[in-house]
């Protein structure tokens, strides 16, 4: 029989505890004696506190600070705005944390994905807390880390839709700790798979072991099923075109691939027999009952062969397709899909080749420590929302800008109407030269239908301040929210229009443009019956402008 040590020892500690407090209970009775018992119960209650899973020491980070005494607000660099269709995305240049708080008015539980590649804390001078590097020396190093996370994946959860899905890159460094981490934010109504993806077949020596591999923790809502399926490569399949026959007559020598493929009113029904001893030198023999035999043969009336066998062919009949071009029909090999496996490994998932070489291939020069592979995040991307082709993505911790370049590819190659929303710091200028360059040049080269708006993070002091003393220039900045909560753009658009005082209602229902079509509206603003009665003539949709931008400061 095993005897848990631990709680024998807590029992011991709850013991004396109860010892003293009978002592002092027992004592004259003051402020102080008082005082003492409620530390007391605060001690009693930490030593009977939970006990299993992830512990560490809490840090407290200076964007915290900052963060009490001031509140975070967006301003829009307009000279770097991108207008070529599509869907309007956005670019938040500042701290995370600061970024996370304003989605949570806009978008909490709007986001449809969220993908992030974390800092993955190799004790290498590449990851910065508080300003200082966090070397491999630091003997709270895994702490940091740990409170740096668990602030913002608090946020990321209350973002995610009902069936939104977590995607976080990370190696071994913290593998295990996020993956305690992660159960104790989202709980037991998730399901956590980590997927593991090689992603330099070259290998990164270590002491031991050459590694080739990182990790995906996927975090996805327990119940129906989120993860689609993939496009399975011929490799895995064994099959290459169906229509691409050998380069000449094998019915000698590879009798069993020529054979009649059975096509009624444009669907296969069915597989025919072919006696050696006879010849068809038609590609298509049509039957009384409407059904037609398509053969291997070219038109030159050659008998070609078909590049599998009648069994194998038999066995994914599925994604066969008939095609009739001018009368005659062709017999084509659809795509093959699968289930995901937890291994992936794909050579264009080579973080060397499809991230670093890529982006220096946009960015010329582009100094960017290990961006990822496009295919990578692409295809993380691809088993969530695949097949919703409207959806929002969102990376906090968006480096490079792949999640971006990915959406947007994406998007070109199946006409969806993805959105995405990208956040991180500008440290060595990343944000406005590496991050939205790339974004840029990626549309300009691929002409991809995609907006983009670039916002910064600003503060307003309001320690020792009262809501009306900032309240006004609060106000300033409330287009941007209502712009990045509806993923549109009021600069220059003639459609749409804001309105956020009374006076600004006065001007604009006396002088209504003739192409607009909806107009957003302070929350506290009330249009007279007059007002009301103009805009409703001229056809306005009225948005009313939530007042959850503001619940939190007034109170």
């Amino acid at each position: 029989m095993s005897i848990n040590r631990s709680k024998q020892r807590r029992e011991q500690l709850v013991s004396k505890i109860n010892a003293i407090r009978a002592h002092i209970a027992a004592a004259p009775q003051d402020e102080n004696t008082a005082q003492l018992l409620t530390y007391i119960a605060e001690i009693e209650k930490e030593i009977k506190g939970k006990k299993y899973g992830l512990v560490f020491e809490e840090h407290r980070e200076s964007i915290d600070e900052v963060l009490e005494n001031n509140l975070p607000v967006l301003s829009e660099d307009e000279s770097l705005f991108i207008d070529n269709g599509g869907q309007m995305n956005f670019l938040i240049e500042g701290d995370n944390l600061a970024s996370l708080k304003l989605l949570e008015k806009t978008h909490t539980g709007k986001i449809d994905v969220i993908y992030i590649d974390p800092p993955y804390n190799t004790g290498a001078k590449n990851w910065k807390y508080n300003n200082d590097y966090v070397d491999e020396n630091d003997l709270f190093r895994h702490s940091k880390w740990l409170s740096m996370m668990h602030s913002r994946l608090l946020y990321a959860k209350k973002l995610l839709t009902d069936k939104g899905v977590l995607i976080c890159a990370i190696d071994e460094n913290e593998s295990a700790t996020l993956r305690l981490l992660l159960d104790d934010i989202f709980g037991n109504g998730y399901e956590y798979d980590c997927i593991t993806i090689v992603h330099n077949p070259r290998g990164i020596q270590g002491k031991n072991f050459s590694y080739t591999n990182e990790f995906a923790y996927f975090v996805v809502p327990k119940g129906d099923r989120i993860i689609g399926e993939r496009l399975l490569s011929e490799d895995e399949i064994s099959l290459s075109p169906l229509r691409n026959w050998g380069g000449e007559s094998l019915r000698t020598d590879a009798k069993n691939c020529f054979y009649p493929i059975i096509v009624k009113d444009d669907k296969i029904i069915g597989f025919g027999d072919v006696s050696p001893d006879d010849y068809h030198p038609q590609k298509n023999v049509a039957f009384d009952d409407g059904s037609v035999a398509v053969y291997p043969i070219d038109a030159q009336g050659v008998e070609r062969k078909w590049r599998y066998a009648r069994q194998s062919v038999e066995k994914i009949r599925e994604y066969l397709t008939a095609k009739k071009t001018k009368g005659i029909y062709d017999i084509e090999l659809g795509k093959i899909y699968g289930t995901y496996k937890t291994t992936w490994s794909n050579p264009k998932y080579d973080a060397n080749n499809y991230g670093k070489q890529l982006l220096n291939s946009i960015l010329p020069k582009c100094s960017f420590d290990f961006p990822k592979s496009l295919w990578n995040v692409y295809d993380c991307l691809y088993a969530v929302v695949g097949k919703k082709k409207d959806s929002t993505i969102l990376d906090f911790f968006a480096g490079s800008g792949t999640t971006g370049h990915a959406v947007m590819k994406l998007n070109a190659e199946d006409g969806g109407a993805r959105k995405f929303i990208l956040c991180t710091n500008n440290e060595n200028n990343i944000c406005r030269e590496v991050t939205y360059e790339r974004i840029k040049r990626v549309i300009e080269k691929e002409g991809y239908a995609a907006s983009l708006k670039y916002f910064k993070v600003d503060f307003l002091p309001i320690s020792d301040a009262l809501y009306y003393e900032y309240a006004d220039e609060l106000l300033r900045h409330v287009r941007e929210l209502v712009e990045l909560e509806n993923g549109i753009n009021f600069t220059g658009n003639a459609e749409i229009a804001i309105v956020l005082t009374e006076e600004e209602l006065d001007a604009f229902a006396l002088n209504i443009p003739e192409k607009c079509k909806t107009v957003y509206l302070g929350h506290d603003v009330l249009p007279t019956e007059a007002q009301e009665r103009i805009l409703k003539e001229k056809g306005i949709t009225v948005n009313i402008i939530p007042d959850y931008y503001y619940r939190d400061l007034e109170t």
